[in-house]
């Protein structure tokens, strides 16, 4: 994450032109929809491949990119779009029409527009380091830390120079040792996200509570395992 970006890039670029390549000679009847997504670091490289929204809606059935860092380049220029008055937590684009941020399930479908496919999501939470960290945080205060908190922020955080990049810095390593729904913890939005971006066929509601089931009994598991 801090030292090896560019690569990711790179990387992240090359993948989705294969994937793109190998989808698009596939019979019309046969090809499944091409989706973008990445998480963390995984969301930096996925994001390089694209130039703007537009770009993604025209090569993409969809995107979902959780817990951007902070110098994805694609996410800057998004978050750069929103409407007057509204966060950079929090943020609203273009009435939410094509590209939608959000932090819980209510976010995703509180834009005022209809959400037209292909859809483009970010999950953010206001208390994820991993979105938040720059080394700018070390002399200059943040466009966050300046706004009104957002709901996931203790209302005792502030901005002090150097003392909170150092903060910052910590939290990352912990992260996603937290409640889901704080920090880098997305694991139940991020069912709802994938729902809201891409439904398979036929998809239903009960079919989500089916699948919710399911992802909490294994991530239940694999808590025990680690434990």
């Amino acid at each position: 994450f801090l030292v090896d970006r560019e690569r990711a890039a790179d990387e992240g670029r090359a993948l989705f032109d294969a994937v793109a390549a190998r989808v698009e000679v596939m019979a019309p009847q046969r090809r499944p929809q091409l989706i973008a997504y990445g998480e963390s670091l995984g969301s930096f490289a996925s994001q390089a491949a694209f130039d703007s929204v537009p770009d993604v809606r025209e090569r993409c059935d969809g995107a979902l990119w959780v817990g951007p860092p902070h110098a994805s380049t694609l996410w800057q220029r998004v978050v750069a779009r929103r409407e007057p008055g509204t966060t950079l937590a929090s943020p609203v684009v273009d009435g939410g029409r094509a590209v939608r941020l959000a932090g819980d399930a209510a976010e995703l479908a509180d834009p005022p527009r209809p959400w037209r496919s292909p859809r483009v999501a970010y999950l953010q939470h206001g208390s994820d380091p991993v979105v938040w960290w720059t080394p700018d945080l070390l002399f200059s205060r943040p466009v966050w830390l300046a706004e009104p908190a957002d709901d996931d922020v203790i209302s005792a955080m502030s901005w002090y120079p150097v003392v909170t990049f150092w903060q910052v810095t910590a939290d990352l390593a912990n992260s996603q040792a937290v409640p889901d729904g704080h920090g880098h913890n997305y694991r139940a939005l991020a069912l709802d996200a994938v729902v809201d971006v891409a439904p398979p066929r036929g998809w239903t509601r009960a079919d989500t509570e089916r699948a919710r089931a399911v992802h909490a009994d294994v991530v239940d598991r694999a808590m025990e395992i680690e434990g």
